[in-house]
């Protein structure tokens, strides 16, 4: 996802644009990411090995060492560079649309096979390296969705100074919890039903700025 342009005023500041690299760098890096992927889809993060890495992406062993260090690196450089795509949150006309989309988004990531963003999650627990992308993947995530927000009050759908980072956080949660941390099977309504459960509480103030409740 990239930040959403123009962003308002009100939103939070946009992460400032990553260089990337060009020719044969690129060529090398998107191999060795698009390695990365492969073996922790098919092995998880105790499979996942720098040489293994090296041999799926036809890069000399030495050039992966030299330029991502270990296997932390090499998914904190997974993280960043999904940071550096256009991704721009739903944009259906409501807010109970947008967030209901949203969550659909997230679903089909978290159940997607194989189970990449599920395996990323879980390797951010055994990586300091990956913890620390993901949460700058996170933060863009989210501020990039604000506009979401930003746009739902110019609509009159929420109260001003509603703030956008708690209501996001609680409109895409009970996915999360669902299938991250119970492990259940998806449920197609939940998507639409915890977007709908966010939109009501929000729109009585639930999600006031500090100082505004």
């Amino acid at each position: 996802m990239t930040p959403p342009t123009p962003r308002p005023e009100d939103a939070r500041p946009a992460p400032p644009t990553r260089r990337r690299p060009g020719g044969r760098t690129a060529r090398i890096r998107t191999q060795v990411l698009d390695a990365v992927l492969a073996e922790l889809g098919e092995r998880g993060y105790d499979g996942l090995t720098m040489d293994a890495v090296a041999a799926r992406a036809g890069v000399h062993r030495a050039t992966v060492y030299r330029r991502w260090g270990d296997v932390g690196g090499l998914l904190a450089d997974v993280l960043d560079a999904t940071g550096e795509d256009d991704w721009q949150p739903p944009d259906t006309g409501s807010l109970k649309g947008d967030l209901a989309a949203l969550n659909h988004e997230i679903q089909a990531a978290l159940t997607a096979q194989p189970p990449i963003v599920a395996a990323l999650i879980a390797a951010s627990f055994r990586s300091e390296k990956a913890d620390r992308a993901q949460r700058r993947l996170w933060e863009d995530r989210y501020a990039r969705c604000e506009i979401i927000v930003t746009r739902a009050t110019r609509r009159g759908e929420l109260p001003p100074h509603t703030d956008a980072r708690r209501l996001l956080i609680a409109a895409t949660a009970p996915v999360y919890h669902q299938l991250v941390l119970l492990r259940m099977p998806p449920d197609p309504h939940l998507p639409d039903h915890a977007a709908r459960t966010a939109v009501l509480a929000a729109s009585i103030g639930a999600f006031a700025s500090v100082g505004d409740a």
